[in-house]
């Protein structure tokens, strides 16, 4: 975030800073509101190229094994440039290196499933994903295990065999 808001004050300078040669180079025709004009336009510039480029930057520097499952796009009233073209300012990876599995239930997994969002931290869900059911679920609220290893007191959903994040962690 801080580096973000560096690289904007220094768009902002640079914007500026052409406008001011370019009116040294005219012989001072220029209005005067020009620079600060087009330092406030380099400095959007930059915040809305920096938000539309999140997604890929971070999607790239994921370790191996992780796949995403889920992207969420943004629009706002406020950008109504992301009508036309939204971004995606979250999304949700599985760790397929992370898949554990236990000898009495084959066909239920574990996974660590992680959420990304722009400006908030990296969040961690242990995830049962039970295969032969198509169904999934989440392991945060008082989900136990039993003796033989099955998921106890789980708010089981179940899904399509599509769902990405039964066909992740299934390998499907």
């Amino acid at each position: 975030m801080f580096l973000e808001l560096i690289g904007t004050i220094f768009a902002g300078i640079a914007f500026a800073g052409v406008v001011m040669v370019a009116n040294k180079f005219t012989g001072g025709r220029l209005p005067r509101w020009a620079a600060p004009v087009a330092a406030g336009l380099g400095m959007i510039a930059m915040t809305i190229a920096s938000e539309y480029s999140w997604y890929g930057r971070t999607a790239e520097t994921l370790p191996e094994g992780m796949a995403i499952v889920q992207e969420v796009e943004s629009r706002a009233f406020y950008r109504p440039w992301t009508y036309a073209v939204p971004f995606v300012n979250r999304f949700a990876a599985v760790d397929t290196a992370s898949v554990r599995t236990n000898q009495q239930v084959p066909e239920q997994r574990l996974v660590d499933m992680y959420f990304f969002g722009r400006w908030s931290p990296v969040s961690k869900l242990p995830v049962a994903v039970d295969c032969a059911a198509n169904s999934r679920a989440s392991l945060a609220d008082g989900a136990e295990f039993g003796d033989d290893g099955q998921v106890l007191n789980a708010d089981w959903l179940t899904v399509s065999a599509k769902d990405p994040i039964v066909r992740a962690t299934c390998g499907v």
